[in-house]
């Protein structure tokens, strides 16, 4: 059939909202699985994008094709749209509007909804505004309906939460309860990287990419693979990892470098070079500054405790004068000032922008309209790369003084604290813990956005309802994962600031578990084809860990009640805007 020139412009909004959509989604899901990491301060912000970028790229385009054949297909049955193409393209623009504003709206506001759920929301929706009711897929229709995708609004925070603390009793009992745990983190961390590479295989070798062909492999094949890769980069722990840890967390040799893993067990043999001991990094969530943990006991460093108390006692007594958004503000301004006396790009913009205000009057006065120029291209570069200098520890841990900075204390003081040295080791497993919960979002979430734009692309290309069946192209898969990792980049500090230390007290050892834990469960649904919130699961695992604790004030119930709220506000406030918008639009005058 014969490409539907006539609706070329319904492609393109219908592209641009999918794009709209993939932003969206980095900016919210992929922050939020991210913020376990940076919480932990195993990984900067910057090492997130970088890490982020690649396994979403990958996770997307090996294996994210099966769940955007569930948001194509599985909700609104082909025959409801009688072989109309133009209301098939319609609908899923529709649908994708209908998310995307809603999920901007809460990103914008820092408020933490599920893309997953939005979009699937919004289809439904449509598929009312269409067909009727009765059309569309209320229950579970082989597991590509509404109610096996809904079910995983129960299913997969508690899935997650279970499996993540799992894993963390394990590390709980094998290691920090020992009277040594220092030795006992260092030589069973192979085990962890053992999970982790078997995970990260699994998804990938069973059922297969569809582009690899590896699902009709056998299963003798698919078992080889998936221990031997795993098992494979546990021996190269063992070999590599394991004697550089020694020499460094034990040994404390300051003069390691990543570089002499390479030496493997000869490093057990290594002499120490005189000199200071290597100084092992601080995890705390609350620190006063970024420097490294000193173990000094002088009179100076007592006296600079001493003054930094002082400091907070006067900080907490203004703090009682002032309102929550005056604090805010003053801790923007504080982050500002840090930013403008910066030698690069966004000390340039910043500089500009602070020295360049806009005048009395509307924006089209004269001197409004030279000063918007000059501020132009400052503000183009400060969205770029505002969120990459964004302070998100101190967002994360509540203002002094205020409400949420009380109960936050109060949350903190219900956990457990463990050693830096243990701490450190688990650094190393909750980077690549980080990277296949990355991956795994970018196998499951990039149906979100793809799913409806090939539909999309296939009827404005054949001019076919049924061409909606055929595979999601390959470029499609790239472009999505790219500007979802835009969306990271760019935006995603917008989220991260609220999520991790804002429910439970983060460190590696509980970080790696909360990722592995979420990264399990996602990849378990997406090889039914079941579009589950990744969001819910690092969520769900993150209380699973914090109860850990062994008691409910460790978790910040709040914040998880006000999560919880925002799933279920989800569903009809997506599904009505976009419904709403397929009504009006297909009832208007000449669509048809």
């Amino acid at each position: 059939m014969a490409r539907l020139d006539q609706y070329t412009y319904v492609f393109v909004i219908g592209t641009f909202f999918a794009m709209l959509d993939a932003y969206n989604n980095g900016a919210n899901d992929v922050a939020n699985a991210w913020a376990t990491s940076v919480s932990s301060r195993s990984v900067t912000y910057r090492q997130a994008m970088i890490l982020g970028t690649i396994f979403e790229m990958v996770g997307a385009i090996t294996v994210g094709a099966r769940t955007a054949d569930t948001i194509k297909n599985g909700i609104i049955p082909n025959d409801a749209f009688k072989g109309d193409a133009g209301v098939q393209m319609l609908a899923f623009t529709c649908a994708l509007a209908g998310a995307s504003i809603w999920v901007m709206w809460c990103t914008r506001h820092s408020a933490h909804v599920s893309s997953t759920y939005s979009l699937v929301s919004a289809v439904a929706g449509v598929g009312v505004a269409v067909a009727g009711a009765n059309k569309v897929q209320w229950g579970w229709n082989n597991g590509k309906g509404l109610g096996a995708i809904f079910a995983g609004l129960v299913m997969a925070p508690t899935i997650s939460a279970c499996f993540a603390a799992t894993i963390f009793m394990l590390i709980k009992v094998v290691v920090h309860m020992r009277k040594k745990p220092v030795p006992w983190a260092i030589y069973t961390s192979p085990f962890f990287f053992l999970i982790a590479g078997t995970v990260c295989t699994l998804s990938i070798v069973y059922k297969g990419s569809p582009k690899l062909g590896l699902n009709k492999k056998p299963p003798s094949f698919i078992a080889g693979v998936t221990l031997g890769a795993g098992g494979g980069l546990c021996l190269l722990a063992a070999f590599f990892f394991v004697p550089f840890l020694h020499s460094k967390v034990i040994k404390r040799d300051q003069s390691i470098k990543a570089y002499h893993a390479a030496m493997g067990p000869a490093l057990f043999k290594r002499e120490v070079q005189q000199g200071e001991r290597a100084v092992v990094p601080n995890y705390s969530v609350v620190q006063d500054d970024d420097e490294s943990i000193s173990h000094s006991s002088s009179s100076a460093s007592v006296n600079v405790i001493t003054s930094v108390e002082a400091e907070k006692a006067r900080v907490q007594a203004e703090a009682r004068h002032k309102s929550h958004k005056q604090l805010v503000a003053e801790g923007e301004d504080r982050l500002h000032a840090k930013l403008r006396k910066k030698r690069g790009p966004i000390g340039w913009a910043m500089r500009t922008l602070h020295e360049n205000p806009m005048g009395a009057g509307q924006i089209y006065e004269k001197h409004n309209i030279k000063t918007f120029i000059k501020r132009l291209p400052a503000m183009i570069v400060v969205g770029a790369l505002y969120g990459l200098h964004y302070d998100i520890h101190a967002a994360q841990v509540g203002i002094e003084g205020t409400p949420d900075g009380e109960r936050m204390k109060k949350v903190y003081a219900a956990a457990e604290k463990y050693s830096n040295e243990v701490e450190h080791t688990y650094s190393f497993v909750q980077v690549l813990t980080a990277c296949t919960a990355s991956f795994a979002h970018g196998a499951n979430d990039i149906g979100n956005s793809v799913g409806p734009w090939a539909v999309i692309y296939s009827a404005w290309n054949t001019g076919n309802a049924a061409a909606s069946k055929q595979p999601v192209p390959l470029w499609q898969l790239a472009v999505m994962a790219a500007t979802i990792s835009l969306g990271l980049i760019t935006y995603g500090y917008n989220i991260m600031k609220v999520m991790g230390n804002k429910i439970t007290w983060h460190s590696p050892s509980r970080g790696s578990s909360m990722e592995m834990g979420a990264a399990i469960t996602v990849l378990v649904f997406s090889q039914y084809s079941l579009p589950v919130s990744t969001s819910m699961c690092i969520t769900g695992a993150t209380v699973g860990v914090g109860l850990c604790n062994g008691t409910f004030k460790a978790v910040n119930w709040q914040r998880v009640s006000l999560l919880v709220a925002s799933w279920i506000m989800t569903i009809p406030v997506a599904g009505t805007i976009a419904g709403v918008l397929m009504g009006v639009v297909l009832n208007a005058p000449h669509f048809r």
